[in-house]
């Protein structure tokens, strides 16, 4: 091979190798030039901050638990209260009348008395003769619920008819007022009490 051909030859083979050294290193330095390259994971993960003189929203609070649900016993108090249940009415010793119940008329000229006192006991009298029991502690509630029934004040004072000469005549004493009835007429809160204190008379 003629030398001129030798060296052109060798010399064709430097320069490529020279041009390949150098696209390598444009690549490298493109690759490290370029901001965003192996940057953009290293804050994916970086927590929020706030804006500067801007607070973070406070955490509400959590709700207040609900009530429970009043029971069946609770219920049923709440409704006889609120329907006005008669509940005995005080006590303030033996000197206290609770009621006194006077019953007279009738063909025969009937004359009783029946006398409920604070301390339980029961005084009846017919036409002079007078005798005292003490009620047991669940008639004595009994006639003091009858007696606090709120259903009493609605009682007119009188409940007479003037045409029936025969009836009985009852007046009874309570609670600082008088009521007067023959019974002609239907008077529910005042007939149970008559009644209940009528157990108490001579028969």
């Amino acid at each position: 091979m003629p030398r001129s051909t030798t060296a052109v030859a060798v010399f064709a083979v430097a320069v490529l190798s020279v041009a390949g050294c150098s696209g390598d290193g444009g690549e490298d330095a493109a690759r490290s030039s370029d901001p965003s390259a192996g940057t953009t994971a290293s804050f994916s993960d970086s927590p929020s901050v706030s804006p500067p003189g801007e607070l973070p929203s406070p955490t509400p609070p959590p709700p207040p638990p609900s009530p429970p649900a009043p029971t069946d016993a609770a219920s049923a108090s709440i409704t006889a209260s609120a329907g006005g249940s008669p509940s005995p009415v005080p006590t303030a010793g033996r000197q206290q009348k609770l009621v006194t119940m006077t019953v007279s008329g009738g063909f025969a000229g009937v004359r009783q008395e029946v006398i409920l006192r604070g301390d339980g006991t029961v005084r009846t009298s017919d036409k002079g003769d007078a005798e005292v029991r003490r009620a047991g502690a669940a008639e004595f509630t009994r006639l003091r619920t009858l007696l606090g029934d709120p259903a009493l004040d609605d009682v007119p004072a009188s409940t007479v008819d003037r045409n029936a000469a025969d009836l009985f005549q009852y007046t009874l004493r309570f609670d600082g007022r008088t009521v007067v009835t023959d019974r002609s007429a239907e008077r529910p809160p005042l007939d149970r009490l008559i009644d209940a204190l009528s157990e108490w008379l001579p028969a």
